[in-house]
């Protein structure tokens, strides 16, 4: 079963394209004229030119709204696509899904005519700079931290990428996992929670502690104090990066 048959049923929810990092991605795209988008989920980002997508749940397909791109249920490992099938291949917060990380990179570089582009996070700076993380969940992150990609590492499979930072808006419309940086409260509601894998994955029990202490700090002003630096800002760093390579 794909991981998301077991955890999408509410994402089209809380999950919806941010159009400043929607801007991002096409950008590192460039004039690419065919795209195909692997781990595609309900397509939130795909450009115009997004010829197929690549989804291996049933129920994110099932989300895909109206007008998306034509969608084949297939993994990143194994693309049914010719070689050189697309200008670009995109993959978007997904490659810390996959069962063979080696093998599906290889997979898009053969499958891309000129650039592949890959919106992941650094795992150290997320540890370090999300407060949720650290103070609240840290068993999150310890998920997280056994199955998250270093940059570097998929950097080089990539072939060589460069490597850009994705800030995180204050007011961020796409529902993963830093999003709420500037809204604690949001990380209380379960349909919220439902739509970021870490915290979904992580379980309600083992959570439960942590979220409790969070409601407490909320309730009695200390997440406001201890935080108040964040709540002047409209976006941070908490790890995000887009790797773009040319093939």
């Amino acid at each position: 079963m794909a991981v998301y048959d077991a955890l999408g049923g509410t994402y089209g929810r809380t999950r919806r394209p941010d159009a400043r990092i929607a801007a991002r991605i096409h950008a590192a795209l460039a004039d690419a004229v065919d795209v195909i988008d692997v781990g595609a989920g309900t397509g939130s980002y795909e450009p115009p030119g997004t010829v197929l997508a690549v989804e291996p749940s049933e129920v994110m397909v099932g989300q895909r709204p109206p007008g998306t791109a034509p969608v084949v249920r297939a993994v990143a490992e194994r693309l049914p696509v010719r070689d050189d099938a697309a200008d670009a291949v995109m993959a978007v917060l997904t490659v810390h899904h996959w069962t063979d990380l080696e093998t599906g990179l290889a997979e898009l570089r053969r499958v891309a005519r000129r650039r592949i582009v890959v919106l992941t996070w650094d795992q150290s700076i997320y540890r370090e700079r999300f407060w949720l993380v650290r103070e609240y969940v840290p068993q999150a992150a310890a998920l997280d931290d056994s199955r998250a990609v270093p940059i570097e590492r998929l950097a080089a499979l990539l072939g060589g990428a460069r490597q850009e930072i994705v800030p995180v808006p204050h007011d961020c419309a796409d529902g993963f996992g830093a999003a709420y940086w500037r809204r604690p409260h949001a990380y209380l509601d379960p349909q919220v929670r439902a739509g970021i894998s870490m915290l979904a994955q992580s379980g309600e029990d083992a959570l439960a502690p942590g979220l409790a202490a969070l409601a407490d700090d909320l309730a009695t002003g200390r997440w406001h104090e201890r935080h108040a630096d964040l709540l002047t800002l409209d976006a941070i760093d908490v790890g995000y990066r887009l790797l773009a390579a040319d093939v």
